[in-house]
């Protein structure tokens, strides 16, 4: 007996020291040769002895283990139901590695095949793979591995769901599906710090969910905002469709979407937990009884992709006082479980991708980036126009109207109008013999008209045939469908009425819609929302047309009172209080409780009230006649005419005037903008000169404004009435080319021209050379951080040269190199007129620096001047020194973020010693060293103007600094 005791003792520490010797030698292979190579992939045994205490901590999903190690024969039904008996998981995994050990080296290596291949099941297990450097034998990997994973297969139900719900556009009618990738177009996404200045445009989505321009690294959602039609929703659409493809660069492997307008059909009472927010109203995991799924989601919440869509649609009642979800088992109302979700409580790590209209603000402490939607630009417009029209022949017809009206456009900027122009044009054209767009300027409300004439083209009318079209008839078409737009419209008002945007099924059937009318396009199921699956709740295809079939209503109720048709003008104009909505969430021009601003920012309603104007303007006044009664027609026009005249003299008495150096200014409020659209929809030239004669000051000022192209014809049909001349500051919009065109005609009256950041390119410069240089009014040209190349530079300084009252040229941040820097100092060399210029960011280098300092010699006017930023060297400093020292008259010269070195010191320091008057000497961001530096403390000692030079971030220590310390003058902070 001692002798077997013995025995056993010496094989138990022979198998010890087998194991430890084949792990350390295991860990490096380049140190055995190809034989013990051979023993090491054969001890695949020892290798799960080992570890056996990391395998039965970590190894989880054992159902995909059993499931391939019964489908390869290494273990029997049997066995699999011995460690389905086990108690816990701990114990299952032990019962597994005996049962592999027990079957030899094959068995043993095949369960570690398995872990290898399915790696996102076993994710706590790839970094042992690596320690062990596990390679696969050509012998097991001849064996096949299913992925019966709980997870891995939820993963793929997900994908192979989103797929199918996003591989066709939906968002735009349901009549004719179009895949997505055959119509999908990108549009301008710009990319913003956390003070919604620019870093650029994305160049692709998968930018989106990268590390570029990430401001929070601790925030988790990616913001994105635009303005209403500009494209949010089809984007998330074609992020989700290239994650189910697995061509989105991100390691999500989960990806839930939500519409944040369905947490509306929650009531309060409601509460459910996070569990079921994710499954139920997604895709629901099968053959999952351990909740597998789940628990892995809570342990890898960085493995989750969220996308939310229309914040600003959440309807919040009482919530906000409501405490906020820490875990992951409570039940909460689901909006609670939302903002718990942006905020990180649940789910910290994950990724959010969160959309809403322009001027809806959250806390920047949730933010990790930032973008706004810019609508297309004329490339991508014409992309568009492009996959719409397969024949040359009907994209070349296009192309023509769409040149012939700038306003229009510009309003094919936003895609979702743009993609009802080209429906209209492709379906009228089919169906009548001849289809031209209007040629006078079209407004918003033409725009929905004609997408309800195509709608309503469906109703009972036979497929055009191929030898005779028929000949278009508007108001026919709108009396033969005046039973379904009624009840449409009537639908859309009591949704609106109650801030709603999702009708059930009984609310449909009261207002008078049949099933066939759900087919013409106007509603779309949202099944998505019912667990179920079936299509319980509708919605209006695009919440811009459920605001036009609103207005509608009130112009074909014939049983209300006149009156009634300026409620929404009233709820606009009552006092509201700041809102309280998550993240301090706000709509721009709110703040303003006070005072009556009946076009206060409220988009939905704002919408209603401009297609009002449309609808009961002069202009449609022969189709609305065959529909509504003619006197309770003209008489409902009478009432808004009056309503408007009187709010627009309101409006204007209260606008904030004050006096500056450039005049009498007036600072507009964003509702401002709403009241010129209104006003355009009218068409009223009455209200347009009475608006325009109101504007008092000579000054405008519409910066920050969110002015999109389109809205610069509504501003120009104001403009045009007035008689004297005004300054117009429309810094930090989005007007585009297209918007520049549409001023034209009122660019005679301009003093003031300040286009900033406007992402304008030369085209715009081109027609404010003709206009400016047309009429010599101009005084002041702001066109900052655009997209203005040599070629625009050349036109400015056209500009320059014959406008004899320009003063001041503001022209930095765009792409001017020293071609385009050559002509503009060529001109203000010559302009007696000009004392400051901007040129900050540009590219002109030190052949556009000696240029200028050609310019500067003797120059009588120039006082101001920005070359920061320029790419200029000393060789490029010294010109320009040499110059200043002969110029008596520029005051404030900034040359900051150059490569100016000690090379160009001492020629500054004399023009410092010259004292020629200069009083502001801006030098920071170059490389002077502690050198460079005493030669400016020296040229100081004989000046008496200069006030201060700025040589902050240049060479010098903190100890250096210190020795020029009893100059006051330099400026290294």
């Amino acid at each position: 007996m001692r002798i077997l005791i013995q025995l056993s003792k010496n094989i138990i520490w022979t198998h010890q020291n087998a194991v430890t010797s084949f792990c350390k030698t295991h860990c490096d292979r380049s140190a055995v040769n190809t034989g013990e190579m051979e023993e090491a992939k054969a001890s695949c045994l020892n290798i799960l002895t080992y570890h056996r205490e990391l395998l039965v901590s970590r190894l989880r999903s054992l159902q995909c283990i059993l499931d391939n190690l019964l489908a390869c024969g290494f273990v029997c039904e049997e066995d699999v139901e011995i460690v389905q008996r086990s108690a816990t998981k701990t114990d299952q995994v032990r019962k597994i590695l005996e049962l592999v050990q027990c079957k030899g080296e094959e068995a043993c290596e095949y369960l570690i095949h398995i872990i290898y291949k399915v790696c996102d099941a076993y994710i706590d297990l790839q970094p042992w793979l690596r320690e062990i450097d596990y390679t696969p034998s050509s012998d097991v990997t001849a064996m096949t591995v299913v992925n019966t994973d709980p997870i891995s297969r939820y993963c793929e139900k997900l994908r192979h769901e989103m797929s199918r719900d996003t591989c066709f556009i939906m968002s735009y009618g349901q009549r004719e599906e179009t895949r997505l990738e055959d119509l999908y177009t990108d549009t301008q996404m710009e990319l913003l710090n956390d003070c919604n200045e620019s870093l650029g445009f994305l160049e692709s989505l998968d930018q989106l969910l990268g590390d570029h321009a990430v401001f929070n690294p601790q925030g988790e959602t990616i913001y994105v905002m635009g303005d209403a039609g500009v494209g949010k929703s089809i984007l998330l659409q074609k992020l989700q469709n290239l994650w189910s493809k697995k061509d989105l660069q991100t390691d999500a492997i989960f990806f839930f979407k939500f519409r944040c307008r369905m947490f509306s059909i929650f009531k309060d009472t409601d509460q459910i937990s996070l569990r079921d927010l994710l499954f139920k109203y997604n895709c629901y995991p099968d053959h999952d009884p351990d909740n597998e799924v789940f628990d892995y989601i809570l342990r890898f919440p960085e493995k989750v992709l969220f996308t939310f869509d229309g914040y600003d649609e959440i309807q919040m009642n009482d919530l906000m006082n409501a405490p906020e979800v820490v875990s992951p088992e409570v039940k909460a109302h689901p909006v609670q479980l939302l903002i718990s979700l942006l905020c990180g409580k649940l789910l910290k790590g994950s990724q959010k991708v969160l959309t809403a209209r322009t001027g809806t603000e959250i806390q920047s402490r949730v933010i990790r980036k930032k973008l706004t939607l810019r609508g297309f630009s004329p490339a991508h417009l014409k992309t568009y126009i492009d996959l719409h029209f397969k024949e040359q022949e009907h994209r070349d017809l296009v192309f023509v109207q769409l040149d012939a009206s700038p306003h229009l456009c510009g309003l094919c900027s936003t895609p979702l109008f743009c993609w009802i122009v080209l429906k209209s044009f492709r379906h009228l054209h089919t169906m009548h013999d001849s289809f031209y767009l209007p040629e006078t300027c079209i407004t918003l409300t033409d725009i929905f008209l004609l997408l309800s004439e195509v709608f309503l083209s469906r109703s009972g009318s036979p497929a055009p045939s191929l030898l005779k079209k028929s000949t278009r008839c508007v108001s026919e078409t709108f009396k033969a469908g005046l039973r379904p737009l009624a009840a449409f419209a009537k639908l859309a008002l009591q949704g609106m009425e109650r801030g709603s945007f999702i009708y059930s099924q009984e609310e449909i059937t009261e207002c008078g819609l049949a099933e066939e009318d759900l087919t013409l396009g106007f509603l779309r199921p949202v099944s998505e929302y019912d667990a179920s699956g079936s299509p319980a709740t509708f919605e209006v295809l695009h919440v811009i047309l459920q605001s036009f079939l609103a207005a509608f209503a009130l112009v074909l109720d014939e049983q209300a009172a006149a009156g009634s048709i300026l409620k929404f003008f009233a709820e606009c104009s009552r006092k509201r209080e700041p809102s309280c909505l998550p993240f301090d969430l706000c709509i721009c021009g709110s703040s303003k409780s006070n005072e009556k601003t009946p076009f206060e920012t409220n988009e939905h309603l704002q919408f209603t009230n401009l297609f009002l104007c449309g609808l009961l303007s002069k202009a449609h006044a022969g189709l609305m006649e065959h529909l509504v009664c003619p006197v309770l027609l003209k008489k409902k026009r009478a009432l808004l005419k009056s309503y408007l005249s009187t709010s627009v003299k309101s409006h204007l008495t209260g606008l904030p005037h004050y006096n500056s150096g450039e005049g009498r200014k007036v600072h507009v409020l964003p509702n401002f903008l709403w009241m010129l659209r209104c006003i355009f929809e009218t068409g009223s030239k009455d209200i347009a000169q009475m608006t325009a004669k109101g504007i008092t000051a000579g000054f405008i000022k519409l910066g920050y404004c969110n002015v999109f192209s389109g809205d610069c014809t509504a501003l120009n049909f104001v403009l045009q009435h007035r008689r004297r001349l005004l300054g117009l500051d429309m810094d930090n919009n989005n007007i585009s080319d297209y918007g520049v065109k549409q001023l034209r005609p009122s660019f005679c009256k301009m003093t003031v021209v300040r286009l900033c950041v406007n992402h304008l390119s030369d085209s715009s410069i081109e027609v404010l050379a003709e206009e400016l240089c047309k009429h010599k009014v101009v005084e002041i040209l702001g066109l900052y951080n655009n997209y203005i190349t040599d070629v625009g530079a050349k036109l400015v300084a056209q500009i320059i040269e014959e406008c004899p009252k320009l003063r001041v040229v503001k022209i930095g941040k765009n792409q001017i190199t020293s071609v385009g820097g050559r002509h503009l100092a060529s001109a203000i060399q010559s302009s007696t007129s000009i004392f400051d210029v901007g040129m900050w960011g540009n590219s002109i280098g030190d052949e556009g620096a000696e240029a200028f300092a050609e310019a500067l010699r003797h120059h009588p006017r120039l006082t101001n001047l920005s070359l920061s930023a320029n790419g200029i060297t000393s060789k490029g400093g010294r010109c320009l020194a040499e110059a200043l020292k002969e110029n008596s008259v520029l005051r404030i010269f900034w040359l900051v973020q150059n490569e100016l070195t000690d090379d160009a010191a001492p020629l500054l320091a004399e023009l410092v010693q010259a004292n020629t008057g200069l009083s502001h000497l801006w030098l920071i961001d170059n490389q002077f060293t502690v050198d460079g530096i005493k030669n400016f403390a020296a040229g100081l000692t004989s000046n008496t103007a200069l006030k201060e030079i700025c040589v902050k971030g240049n060479q010098l220590s903190e100890e250096e600094e210190k020795l020029f310390v009893e100059e006051k003058r330099l400026r290294f902070h």
